[in-house]
Order: C-alpha cells, then structure tokens, then sequence
C-alpha cells in the first residue's frame, strides 16, 4: 500500500491544505470538493499543487508535519 502526502490550494479563499491518504489521490481529492463539514468543505475548487507517495504511513505523515511546520507556501517555494 502506497501513502502520499499531499497540499492543496483554493483560489476562492486563497489558502493551502495540507494532508496525507492511502487513498488514491484523485478520488480524494474528488472528496475534498464535494459538500461536507471540516475545512475542506468551505469551498469546492480545491486542485492538487503537490504530492509526494510513500511505501510506509511514517514518512507520509512525517513530511506532512514538515510541511504545516515550514507553512505550505514557504515550502513549495523552497522545493
């Protein structure tokens, strides 16, 4: 089983989310924009600007709190 970390952005509100799945990238993502409670669902236009896959759960979640630690944008703009 494969992990991938993962950010998101939304033009609407002008904000990243940054997140890690097991599931396959585009059917979460299709989730994340369809009507549901949390912060993904403020808004619908969410899209894919980064993800990185994993063999193991550890390395996915310990580059997602890399990630929220640097701060999405900073990160994308350094890598």
């Amino acid at each position: 089983m494969n992990f991938r970390t993962y950010i998101l952005y939304s033009k609407q509100i002008e904000k990243y989310y940054i997140g890690s799945t097991s599931m396959d990238i585009s059917e979460r993502l299709r989730r994340h924009n369809t009507n549901h409670r949390g912060y993904t669902g403020q808004v619908n236009d969410w899209e894919i600007v980064y993800f990185k896959e994993f063999k193991n759960k550890r390395e996915s979640q310990s580059l997602g709190r890399r990630i929220k630690k640097r701060g999405a944008k900073r990160y994308l703009r350094e890598s």
